[in-house]
């Protein structure tokens, strides 16, 4: 289980409530179990996470708000989450698939045919649909997690853990994030804000792999690769056939250039779909450890070809060739030619053995040398020490290897030495120094992009309030501009976020040219409404929006509201008319209407108020009739 930063847990109990056997996929993250649930009777995929991370605070919050989140989704190409919790180590509950993942599939040497992609393709971003819809942003979407049941259908895994770990502050092993970094959008890269687009672009880029096996832009750094992707758009090989104009406009470097959402390039993969030949079954990969990152399922054997309903339900099998034909043996011939060879082996034989004996005086009995190149200088030691030889560094240079890594050796691995011999190593100082760029003053997206074009990682950009860089400038960054630092360091922006909110003057009260005065001096848009009011007098400030001394954005726009002083409505004459008309008539101006010896029909007599007075609406008048 190589790479697993968790212990082996195989025979815990863990929540009282699912018992853990056999391991059956490891990553930096943590480990996955087959575990059968005592309570339901049934058997699980269950995985927990890095120790480590249980006394992570930022991430355990996460976790709690994410696995909840990941629990209510339910489609047919998600991975249901039965259950969560924290028993020592937080882990995730997951239904048990038995087909394996896409990475174990392609790490076995098998590859998708268009038509399979295709399909594939089309079920996750359907899958996609329904997440984003929900405002989940998957930000990991990679073979590892592209996982089968046994009847070859896709489901997507991990759906809010990658924003959980993005908030932990534990750190992963060295090379962790290479597996991230190979399917990683260009935003991701310049560290700004992700949307649904992003889960988009990594799909194209699952695509390519699973028809070639090569995932584009891979270097032979996470920075290279990530760097390689803001430089240049995403090229479809022509293995992808009618599936590379789909794939080319998912791999956009700008969002805004790729599909809007996954619903539209589900679309238009069921579109490639009916245009190319039935898929054939999937030749899935079963439970075995692939050593994925987040793998969810187990492995028994390697699975033949599955049953698949769009499929035919035959299957050709090639009989095993015979053996050929065996002729009547020839006799034995004595030939003299034929114990030439034997007498010269004999000959090298006697040599090699003098020529041990004569080395074996001079220093000792020869032992193999171990490669050594690419280990640490300890780890180099310890090999070579048990080899029974030593080694020696005899240079130090910069290399795009970490420092302390040896990057040469003499003699080289294959070689001979002696007894207690020693090796000459060259380890490397790491890369060498390089000059930061400059980008205060540049839009945040222009300083991510030539930082990351540069060879560094760009942290998430850190938002500050400024009253004199524009809003999406930056402000400053660390290392500042034109330092020596190490090659591949991390840069933080600090990126303007416009004026601070400030707060609303006090207008009440005045005219609304005098008002306005103010709320532009304070650099505030104005917009009036009109309104009656009983209490302030006509063209005076009754009040603002957002409230006076309330803080608001600077610039945005405030509400005025100017008294158009009382509603007073002119009485009507109403008397001779019946008092159905009457009120009616009344009713129609906002008026209240009170007839005194109400009977159906009768005309009125007399009003109060008289005609022609006016009042204010909603009042009430009363008729005689």
């Amino acid at each position: 289980m190589a790479g697993s930063g968790v212990a082996d847990l195989a025979g815990r109990v863990l929540a009282d409530r699912y018992r853990l056997h056999a391991p059956i996929g490891t990553g930096a993250s943590g480990r996955v179990y087959v575990a059968q649930d005592s309570r339901l009777n049934r058997r699980v995929a269950l995985k927990v996470l890095h120790a480590a991370l249980a006394d992570d605070s930022a991430f355990l919050r996460r976790f709690r708000s994410e696995a909840q989140l990941a629990a209510s989704l339910n489609h047919p190409h998600i991975v249901t989450v039965y259950d969560w919790g924290e028993d020592e180590v937080p882990f995730l509950v997951l239904e048990l698939l038995e087909g394996g993942s896409l990475r174990a599939m392609l790490d076995a040497g098998q590859r998708l045919t268009p038509s399979q992609a295709t399909r594939v393709g089309r079920d996750v971003a359907s899958a996609l649909e329904y997440a984003h819809a929900r405002g989940i942003v998957h930000r990991d979407i990679k073979p590892a997690n592209l996982l089968f049941d046994e009847h070859g259908v896709v489901r997507v895994a991990d759906f809010g853990l990658a924003r959980a770990l993005a908030e932990a502050s534990w750190t992963e092993p060295a090379g962790a994030m290479f597996g991230t970094a190979r399917y990683a959008s260009p935003e991701q890269a310049m560290g700004v804000q992700l949307d649904p687009r992003s889960d988009l672009y990594s799909l194209a880029l699952v695509t390519v792999e699973a028809i070639t096996g090569r995932v584009p832009f891979a270097a032979d750094t996470a920075i290279g690769t990530l760097a390689a992707r803001t430089q240049r758009a995403l090229m479809a090989p022509p293995e992808l056939g009618p599936l590379a104009p789909i794939i080319e406009r998912a791999g956009q470097i700008e969002p805004e250039e790729r599909y809007p959402d996954a619903i539209t390039m589900g679309a238009a993969l069921a579109d490639v779909a009916e245009a190319l030949p039935r898929p054939a079954p999937l030749v899935l990969a079963g439970m075995q450890d692939h050593a994925d990152p987040h793998p969810t399922t187990a492995q028994t054997r390697p699975s033949a070809l599955l049953f698949d309903q769009d499929a035919s339900d035959k299957t050709q099998v090639a009989p095993a060739p015979a053996p050929p034909p065996r002729g009547p043996r020839r006799p034995k011939e004595s030939d003299p030619r034929r114990l030439v060879p034997f007498f010269v082996g004999l000959a090298i034989a006697l040599v090699l053995a003098l020529v041990a004996v004569a080395l074996g005086h001079v220093g000792g009995k020869p032992v193999p040398v171990p490669g050594l190149v690419g280990r640490s200088e300890a780890s180099a030691f310890a090999v070579a020490k048990t080899a029974g030889i030593s080694t020696k560094v005899i240079a130090q240079r910069s290399s795009e290897d970490p420092a302390g890594t040896v990057i040469d050796q003499q003699p080289a691995a294959g070689g001979w030495l002696h007894g207690g011999g020693t090796v000459a190593l060259t380890v490397s100082t790491g890369p060498a120094p390089v000059s930061m760029p400059g980008v205060v003053g540049t839009s945040a997206f222009a300083a991510a992009k030539t930082l990351t074009q540069a060879g560094f990682l760009v942290q998430p950009v850190k938002l500050q309030y400024n009253a004199t860089v524009p809003k999406g400038a930056v402000i400053s960054q660390l290392p500042a501009a034109h330092a020596t630092v190490p090659a591949e360091s991390k840069v933080t922006l600090t990126v303007s976020n416009g004026p601070p909110p400030v707060p609303v003057p006090d207008v009440h009260g005045l005219a609304f040219n005098a008002a306005r005065d103010q709320l532009v001096a304070a650099k505030f848009q104005v917009q009036q409404v009109k309104e009656f009011s009983d209490t302030v007098p006509k063209d005076e400030v009754i009040r603002t929006d957002p409230p006076a001394l309330q803080k608001a954005d600077f610039g945005s726009a405030v509400k005025v509201f100017v008294s158009k002083g009382q509603d007073l409505v002119k009485v009507p004459d109403v008397t001779g008319l019946t008092v159905e008309e009457a009120s009616t008539r009344l009713g129609n101006l906002g008026f209240a209407v009170n007839p005194m010896h109400y009977k159906p029909g009768r005309d009125v007599k007399r009003q109060d108020p008289q005609p022609g007075v006016k009042i204010k609406r909603g009042s009430t008048i009363t008729l005689f009739l």
